[in-house]
């Protein structure tokens, strides 16, 4: 999942201020880990030590309590209870890379998937969006071709995948619903010839840049299984100590060795 934090990152510096240019500087003073990073390492915490995921992600929310949430996601947090706002935003498709690295079958992936993103985002769009990443970065992980990741999501999820990033590009405006966003990102992908370049033209988007670099850079990670040293080497620098101890652990169990 250092693939999804590694986006968010570099995300982090354009997420106010979109770019519709490749040619960013990929690290700036000013780029930081956000709210995407913070959950999808709860959600690993989650998974690792087969914790309820409610219960550990308001614990994180509220560890890391001025990251930039959604109002109704900080509403929640503030709350005795636990239960959903039925949220089709893409918070739950920005914190389940986690699901896809850790599950051996579609179908625990796809359970998982809706789990993660139900204790949040109950509407049917937001576990949409969480199953199509955590299905994407499961086929990547798998070995299968970018045709046949493109045909399972457009099947599976109804996304319409077959414009050009050059097209998506046109027209992305900042979004934060999982209809708009989700695919928007994954075309990203699809589009890719590395994991930087996933990253990049996620960013180039101009759109909800962290997030959409979020979710390229997990399915790139998963698909490439190699990530540029020297974003590794900042991404680490960036991240504090204790989520990476959880991704540490997460990577150990789950035997992912980025090159």
């Amino acid at each position: 999942m250092i693939g999804a934090i590694a986006g968010d990152i570099i995300g982090s510096a354009y997420e106010f201020g979109g770019t519709k240019s490749y040619d960013f500087k990929i690290f700036r003073e000013g780029s930081h880990f956000t709210d995407d990073t913070i959950l999808t390492v709860a959600v690993a915490d989650s998974i690792l030590h087969h914790k309820d995921y409610a219960a550990t992600i308001k614990e994180y929310g509220n560890r890391y309590p001025h990251a930039s949430y959604g109002t109704m996601f900080r509403q929640w947090l503030r709350r005795r209870d636990n239960r959903p706002y039925n949220s089709f935003g893409n918070g739950s498709a920005m914190r389940v890379s986690p699901v896809g690295f850790a599950f051996s079958a579609m179908e625990e992936v796809l359970q998982e998937a809706e789990k993660s993103a139900a204790v949040t985002h109950n509407h049917p769009e937001g576990i949409k969006g969480a199953q199509a990443v955590a299905s994407a970065i499961f086929l990547g992980r798998r070995g299968e071709s970018k045709d046949q990741i493109r045909a399972y999501i457009e099947e599976k999820f109804a996304y319409d995948l077959h414009h050009s990033l050059d097209e998506v590009r046109s027209y992305a405006h900042f979004d934060e619903t999982c209809q708009v966003s989700v695919p928007q990102a994954i075309i990203a992908f699809l589009d890719s010839n590395n994991f930087e370049d996933a990253v990049r033209k996620a960013v180039s988007l101009g759109a909800d840049a962290d997030t959409q670099a979020c979710i390229a850079g997990g399915i790139a990670q998963a698909y490439y299984r190699q990530i540029p040293g020297y974003i590794l080497k900042e991404t680490r620098k960036i991240l504090d100590p204790e989520l990476s101890q959880i991704v540490d652990e997460f990577n150990a169990k789950y035997s992912i060795v980025p090159d």
